[in-house]
């Protein structure tokens, strides 16, 4: 059997070592247009900081792959798929060549591309983008330059935020404008209030409800122009986002969904036999909706495609589904959150009720008590957890963990309010966090 598998990051290279663990004699080819594959792109933000080169985010290189019998080849990129032939056709980035390769099963794990709108002046020097790891060589690269003072950051979303913090650790000035009225949007509004007075209070500048219009200058960049005002800056990074990266399948009668995400079942099939796909290029099944929706993460997209590389051999192996669980570090304060939000409640009709809570991570009488907020999202009448969202200076994310698995187990807060946790003064008070969250809701 022969698998060809279309990107070579986290999806796509967890299914390509784990196929070749399940069936050592199985043949895989992996294309990847970009120069590296199996890397940590969720780091991206921190390597800028780093002194350590780009290698500390590779997991495992080409030549490690080849080692284990997976053919990969670099910068090559596919541009059409021909389901009826069971062909792809692929052009080599660095010759121009293209040729055709056929298959048995196919894996796309394209993941997905930055939006970047076409602002006038986004060609020139200074605008960068932060997607992958070439993208993050090359910014790295920019910042050595010591007369780059003002950043101007395009988007307030996980990456802006993660960008804006370590950019303001290297002392540049800061500055993120956010077209919404918040940043962070997939977290609720008693969240990010206190994560954007977190932000402001260390100086860095929020600029919400602004639109960029043009980003300004001559050959290099020199600020940023919105529909409210003129800023300065000697560098501009682009994150207001992302979507499927799935061009190239638009002839080929593999269904998308209107965002262009690849539809799939819970085996990751496509609605053509022997075509599969996960990761940021398709959807993924919701464990609390109970439906397809699309979350780029990496932990899904590595869980998924696990579970390809076995269905690819011939299992049926089903998805459990996502809660959306993500977390992110802003400053001297963590947040994080898993399952529904309010957002999501509202919008999908659901009988729900919520509780926001400051609660503490360990008693008054232990050194450092930090404070935490927690808000809940529970079903209206079974107080079933649906959602759990914190943020605090110390011992958020690991709770949130708590709830994840709660809300994975379908329980109710009265029964986590009742559970068994670790105690002792250093850690949390007799009651913990978790506990005074669940146990408000009435």
């Amino acid at each position: 059997m022969k698998i060809v598998i279309i990107g070579g990051v986290a999806a796509g290279m967890s299914a390509a070592a784990k196929a070749k663990r399940v069936n050592k004699d199985v043949e895989v080819v992996v294309y990847e247009k970009g120069d590296f594959v199996s890397y940590g792109a969720c780091g991206l933000p921190y390597f800028l900081a780093s002194e350590d080169d780009h290698n500390i985010l590779i997991a495992r290189t080409k030549e490690e792959f080849e080692k284990q019998g997976i053919k990969v080849f670099l910068n090559h990129e596919v541009v059409k798929v021909s389901p009826d032939k069971k062909e792809v056709f692929v052009k080599n980035l660095k010759s121009g060549e293209t040729f055709s390769d056929s298959y048995d099963k196919l894996f796309i794990a394209t993941g997905a591309k930055p939006v970047f709108p076409p602002f006038k002046g986004r060609d020139l020097k200074g605008v960068h983008l932060l997607k992958t790891l070439d993208d993050g060589i090359k910014l790295k690269e920019t910042l050595v330059n010591e007369d780059i003072k003002d950043v101007v950051i395009v988007g307030g979303g996980y990456i802006g935020i993660e960008v804006g913090e370590v950019l303001h650790q290297l002392g540049k000035n800061v500055r993120v404008i956010e077209m919404a009225d918040r940043i962070l949007t997939t977290f609720d509004r008693e969240i990010t209030e206190i994560a954007e007075k977190e932000l402001i209070s260390k100086g860095i500048k929020i600029n919400l409800q602004e639109k960029v219009e043009e980003i300004v200058g001559e050959e290099r960049v020199e600020g940023v122009k919105t529909d409210k005002g003129l800023y300065k800056g000697d560098l501009v990074i682009i994150a207001i986002g992302v979507k499927p990266a799935t061009e190239f399948l638009k002839d080929s009668g593999i269904a998308l969904a209107p965002n262009g995400a690849i539809i799939v079942d819970r085996e990751m099939k496509t609605n053509i036999e022997d075509i599969y796909a996960a990761g940021d290029c398709a959807q993924i099944y919701h464990r609390v909706l109970k439906q397809n929706t699309y979350i780029p993460l990496a932990t899904t997209a590595n869980k998924c495609g696990r579970i390809i590389a076995e269905n690819l051999l011939g299992a049926n192996k089903k998805f459990v589904g996502t809660l959306g669980s993500a977390a992110i570090k802003v400053l001297d304060l963590e947040l994080g959150r898993t399952g529904l939000s309010e957002a999501d409640a509202v919008r999908e009709g659901l009988d729900y009720k919520t509780v926001f809570v400051k609660t503490h991570n360990h008693p008054s009488y232990y050194p450092n008590q930090k404070p935490i907020w927690f808000k809940l999202i529970v079903e209206g009448k079974s107080n079933k957890i649906l959602g759990a969202q914190g943020i605090g200076y110390e011992g958020v994310v690991l709770r949130i963990n708590t709830f994840a698995v709660a809300i994975h187990q379908g329980m109710t807060t009265e029964e986590l309010g009742m559970v068994d946790f670790c105690y002792a003064p250093p850690f949390s008070g007799v009651w913990d966090a978790v506990h005074i969250a669940c146990n408000a809701v009435k």
